[in-house]
């Protein structure tokens, strides 16, 4: 008699495509996918490729990648898109890094020609509501223009950022420099330009939170992966709370590649990852979401946006 045997066929877990973000500020979300114990683990599940925040948004909506680190502003321009719970880079006060570059003696009221940084759709958006909700503002905006490749971390010349128009918004670790050298000099020369950080102003006049990014997902690629759904979730959860215990560790790590002039300081990487950026997406931070959305969609400055949906 012969006996057969089955094998039972199983799919094999195809590897989750993450969009992430070359800033500073991402790096305790990421510290488990670029640090052992665990990164040789997510290896196994997971491929990384880093760009730049608005570069996230269209991999998503390409189906280049299937989690990425996206603006806010992706989750209503991309229906479909799901939140992955928990995570976020968020402000609940002043963030130093996103700011609106003024010339001298410019009221802001009065702007004519704002210059928007391309890297960042989400802290555009929010830089015309403050503008214009807020201030009465009217002015043109532009979308600057940057060197392919580029790096993300590079200062930049304010005359050349200002050159055509009345204020610039700039974003992520250029903009953490500007501060950081305004601060450096004790800045109160009125023939210097102005930085408004832009943070601190939606939380003046809205008293929420300015989420900047948070993990968005394609739940289809989820699905298609092979893997449950709340074991991605634990992946990326349990990452950033690993990388808050390891803040120092960090600072350590980003301090060199912050060195070249206008250098920041390890003091200073320390107190803006502790102190200006918050990393849980909480019922606060929720709230402003949901604000940020909805007074997009009243500007026409984004669609109406979907429900909160979480992963």
């Amino acid at each position: 008699m012969q006996l057969i045997h089955w094998r039972v066929q199983t799919s094999p877990t195809r590897k989750l495509r993450i969009a992430a973000i070359q800033y500073l500020n991402p790096a305790p979300l990421m510290w488990d996918f670029d640090h052992d114990p665990e990164r040789e683990r997510l290896a196994e599940q997971y491929t990384i490729h880093s760009m730049l925040p608005a570069q996230c948004a269209d991999a998503l909506a390409a189906g280049r990648a299937d989690i990425g680190l996206t603006p806010a502003t992706a989750y209503a321009a991309h229906p479909g898109l799901a939140i992955l719970p928990e995570c976020v880079i968020a402000s609940r006060d002043a963030v130093r890094s996103i700011l609106l570059v003024m010339r001298a003696g410019v009221d802001i009221r009065e702007l004519r020609r704002v210059t928007l940084d391309p890297a960042s759709r989400s802290s555009n958006a929010y830089a015309q509501i403050i503008l214009q909700r807020f201030h009465g503002a009217r002015p043109e905006y532009v979308l600057r223009s940057g060197p392919s490749g580029a790096n993300p971390a590079a200062a930049v010349n304010v005359d050349d950022l200002l050159r055509d128009s009345d204020a610039a918004v700039l974003i992520g670790d250029p903009a953490l420099r500007l501060m950081q050298e305004c601060e450096a000099i004790h800045l109160v020369s009125s023939t210097r330009p102005h930085c408004i950080d832009l943070a601190l102003e939606w939380r003046v006049w809205t008293g929420l939170p300015w989420v900047s990014a948070f993990w968005a997902v394609r739940p289809e690629a989820i699905s298609a992966s092979g893997r449950q759904a709340r074991d991605v979730v634990s992946d990326f959860v349990r990452s950033r709370d690993h990388g808050l215990q390891h803040l120092s560790e960090i600072t350590a790590e980003w301090a060199p590649r912050l060195a070249d002039a206008p250098a920041i300081p390890p003091e200073a990487i320390a107190a803006y990852l502790r102190q200006n950026i918050h990393y849980i997406l909480d019922d606060a931070c929720r709230a402003g979401l949901e604000c940020f959305y909805r007074y997009a969609a009243e500007m026409k400055i984004l669609p109406e946006a979907p429900r909160l949906r979480f992963m």
